[in-house]
């Protein structure tokens, strides 16, 4: 892992974490031990499908630059699917709140992807590799 990829990694889980826990507090106020339950399901599959979908990226993309866009975009819409079948799975389930779960896991993904966005957004990472066009004179 490269390391401006780790620092995306690193800000992105700074952002959802607090916003996770917030989510889970108030799920457990409002909806009880189920709401807890409910809360704490949803940061563990946002962090879990999160992280390794960023380090599919990363992997995919370290020696192949040029096809960050596309496997961007395939490694995002395999999140969500992934994030949906885990959702229709368990719709009907008396483990967990649902709604507790749902609204959880919205807020800890969309501070997940805002981390990510802002973490390179405001780092220095250099888009082309630094080679001089002149020789150094001898």
């Amino acid at each position: 892992m490269q390391q401006n990829d780790a620092r995306i990694l690193k800000g992105a889980a700074l952002v959802a974490a607090p916003v996770g826990v917030v989510a889970t507090v108030v799920s457990a106020v409002l909806a009880g031990e189920q709401g807890l339950v409910g809360g704490l399901v949803a940061i563990l599959v946002v962090g879990v499908f999160f992280a390794f979908g960023s380090w599919v990226l990363m992997t995919m993309t370290e020696d192949r630059p040029q096809i960050a866009m596309a496997a961007g975009m395939l490694v995002y819409a395999v999140q969500i699917l992934m994030i949906g079948v885990f959702v229709v799975v368990f719709k009907d389930t008396t483990l967990f709140s649902g709604r507790a779960f749902g609204l959880t896991l919205l807020a800890t993904a969309l501070s997940w992807v805002g981390g990510q966005v802002k973490q390179s957004l405001t780092s220095r990472m250099l888009y082309v590799d630094p080679v001089p066009s002149v020789p150094p004179a001898e």
